[in-house]
């Protein structure tokens, strides 16, 4: 009986460790208060921000050079762009759309390991590279400013 309720006392704090370990960080679609914690999550400094045509750029380079744009405009972060050695954690990046990427890019689709183009009607992500070469960038089409053009997601 009492290997039992071990068992079942280190499930229960396993799933507890689970969904708290982690802190609900918001990226694509989170809000301007995500920028800072991303920042922190993936262990980067805010290089730079600037705004272009109605919307803030904010730029994270982490110590391994990776660095991340996350695009907002009206208090959200409505795209993400990254490049550098390794490619960062996009669970963290994609936020609540990660899921749905994620079972997208499972599926298989033209242009192998190296380029991968995910489009659905609230999220399109496009990733390519080689090993420490890595490049892409996600954005929610219906976040997009007014008169913004994509090819602006560098």
């Amino acid at each position: 009986m009492k290997s039992v309720n071990t068992g079942l006392l280190a499930v229960a704090v396993a799933a507890v460790a689970l969904t708290t370990a982690a802190p609900a960080l918001a990226a694509l679609g989170g809000d301007a208060a995500s920028i800072d914690a991303d920042r922190v999550s993936i262990k980067g400094a805010l290089a730079s921000f600037r705004t272009v045509k109605g919307y803030g750029v904010h730029e994270i380079t982490t110590s391994s050079g990776v660095h991340v744009q996350e695009y907002i405009a009206d208090g959200r972060v409505f795209a993400v762009s990254w490049q550098g050695p390794v490619i960062p954690d996009l669970r963290q990046m994609l936020g609540t759309y990660y899921a749905g990427f994620a079972q997208a890019a499972a599926a298989p689709h033209a242009g192998g390991h190296r380029h991968l183009r995910v489009e659905q009607p609230g999220l399109v992500v496009e990733s390519n590279g080689h090993m420490r070469a890595f490049y892409g960038r996600a954005w929610d089409p219906t976040l997009l400013p007014q008169n913004f053009s994509v090819a602006d997601i560098r």
